[in-house]
């Protein structure tokens, strides 16, 4: 049986594919909706290109017939467009919102449906969902591109042994572990089945073979991992040969100060990449400040101040106080200035081709997944891709846990050699910062 979706505009602006995404099944778009695109056409992020994308693909379907009446989608569909009117008035809901008017084409659809027939209003928006559902009218979320967030992939488990297989991973350097099944890049803790305490850390190469961890790896310039999955961390930052790592975990558990030791190391040290680009999403918490003053790199100081803050950190020789902390920050000076380390916006990413450099995206728990998408395409050779993230901190409106571009990539790139990941669980960064993620 056919439904008819009714989408609201977040959801074309989420995803410019969202049209071909219901299969062979009608799609209403209310007029408010194209005047909605309309208004975002001219911006120039995601949203915009989004909504440009969006309005060409329907121009293109009036070639098949009346938008009105309804045309044919490729997967078998219909798409039509419904001026506000059409629907009739709806007491107790303002018209001034747009929002409002959209709902008020599914409230008319959805009492006019056809024994039978399934009515689903379609939206990013919660808010808008919930006014929907209170009208009687079926509501859902987009779910192209939702992953399972309570089984998302952590790049590590635990697997139980008998006591001589143990013993047989320290005397070889690759070893089968009979029954397992595992993702490249995956580690393996070994446990004995009758001692619990005797335990063999591994990493998996391919199906159920592993080997041991790189000895070289056990620092990261001056940093030494506090924890199992802090050292899991810096063997996929470090190895050359994983060309994207995903980093999660909530907030102190060291994702970006790990990241960018690493990053230090890989570039100065070792001379695996030329430079170190350094970006994140340009969402505020909570309100927005305004227009902020200068140049371009004047306004990035502000939304990077936390990468400063790691840099300095790695750059102290002692405890960060006085000449210790003034010399630290020379040192971050000079690397900025001769082009060790850069800084960029999202925004101007598009259309660039990154090669031989250690990109860090941090906070890509903001990002939707075509954002990510894009960020990942821009890598040129030998260069390196780092993802980190808290997904329970997420400031766009529209993105959860379980559809932001962090996870998303998570589980899409699991079963390839090029990826890594690990899920950082516990907060080193101090007792009460522990305190506030697992309580507050």
């Amino acid at each position: 049986m056919q439904k008819t979706f009714i989408l609201d505009t977040n959801v074309l602006l989420h995803s410019a594919e969202a049209l071909e995404s219901f299969a062979d099944n009608h799609i209403v778009l209310p007029m408010s909706v194209i005047e909605e695109l309309d208004k975002f056409k001219s911006h120039n992020d995601e949203l915009g290109r989004n909504s440009r994308r969006v309005i060409r693909r329907i121009d293109s379907l009036r070639e098949k017939g009346s938008l009105k009446i309804g045309v044919p989608t490729e997967p078998g569909g219909t798409l039509r467009i419904i001026s506000a009117y059409e629907s009739g008035q709806l007491p107790g809901l303002d018209y001034q919102v747009m929002d409002n008017r959209i709902i008020r084409v599914a409230y008319g659809l959805h009492c006019n449906k056809k024994e039978g027939e399934e009515v689903i209003f379609v939206s990013k928006d919660i808010n808008a969902r919930v006014k929907a559902d209170a009208l009687g009218i079926e509501a859902q979320d987009f779910e192209k591109q939702k992953i399972n967030f309570d089984e998302l992939y952590s790049g590590y488990c635990e697997i139980q042994v008998p006591s001589e297989v143990v013993d047989q991973f320290y005397d070889t350097d690759i070893m089968e572990v009979p029954g397992a099944v595992l993702y490249p890049n995956e580690f393996v803790l070994l446990k004995d089945e009758s001692n619990p305490k005797h335990t063999a850390l591994a990493k998996a190469l391919e199906d159920s073979m592993v080997t041991h961890l790189n000895s070289k790896f056990d620092y990261t310039g001056n940093i030494k991992p506090r924890s199992k999955e802090q050292r899991m961390a810096v063997e996929l930052l470090l190895d050359p040969t994983i060309h994207i790592v995903t980093l999660v975990g909530q907030a102190g558990t060291g994702k970006t100060l790990l990241a960018l030791a690493a990053a230090l190391q890989s570039t100065i040290k070792y001379a695996k990449y030329n430079h170190i680009l350094v970006t994140r999403p340009i969402i505020p918490m909570g309100k927005d400040i305004g227009y902020l003053p200068g140049a371009k790199d004047e306004k990035l100081s502000h939304w990077m101040q936390p990468i400063f803050d790691n840099l300095t950190y790695l750059m102290q020789e002692g405890d960060g106080g006085g000449e210790d902390g003034k010399k630290a920050q020379k040192k971050v000076d000079e690397l900025m200035k001769d082009g060790t380390i850069s800084m960029e916006a999202l925004t101007y990413i598009r259309g660039r081709s990154i090669p031989r450099q250690y990109v860090i995206v941090d906070e890509a728990q903001n990002l939707t997944p075509h954002e990510v998408k894009t960020i990942i395409s821009r890598a040129g050779e030998d260069t390196k891709m780092i993802l980190t993230g808290d997904p329970y901190q997420i400031d766009n409106p529209y993105l959860d846990s379980a559809s932001n571009g962090l996870t998303y990539t998570v589980e899409r790139l699991k079963s390839h050699a090029v990826h890594g990941h690990i899920t950082l669980r516990k907060s080193e960064r101090s007792a009460l910062a522990a305190v506030a993620a697992e309580y507050l």
